[in-house]
């Protein structure tokens, strides 16, 4: 199959495996965010108690990737700026989210070809919630 017809047959969610290839990747995130050294900056940003954060996460990269938009259904259209500006975002907490995801994404055996189309997504996503007043 061509990468048109691929891309014409399904979106980025479907891809990296729906919803249980998305669950794996959101669950291998928040476990490196508690196991990288370089996360220690970000990971004192979230309470003891993960579950929410992850669930609001799978929830926003589901319709943000392209499936169910579960996040919206449940909490309306998402300003995620808003919703980071009372923590200090800088670089290197930036920098910090990126080593999690981009090594969650191949922990949990994401294709290179789409880790390639996500990673500059998830940057730009970052980039946006730089935040240093």
């Amino acid at each position: 199959m061509s990468a048109t017809n691929e891309q014409e047959q399904g979106t980025m969610y479907d891809w990296i495996g729906g919803e249980e290839g998305l669950r794996k990747l959101v669950h291998r995130f928040y476990e490196l965010m508690d196991q990288e050294p370089i996360a220690k900056t970000i990971r004192t940003m979230h309470k003891d108690d993960l579950s929410d954060i992850k669930m609001g996460l799978f929830e926003y990269l589901s319709g943000w990737l392209g499936g169910p938009p579960l996040f919206i259904q449940k909490h309306g259209s998402p300003c995620i700026s808003s919703q980071h500006k009372p923590f200090k975002i800088d670089q290197a907490a930036s920098d910090a989210w990126m080593h999690c995801m981009n090594k969650a994404m191949a922990d949990v055996s994401i294709d290179e070809k789409y880790r390639d189309m996500l990673t500059p997504a998830f940057q730009r996503m970052c980039d946006t919630l730089l935040n240093t007043d």
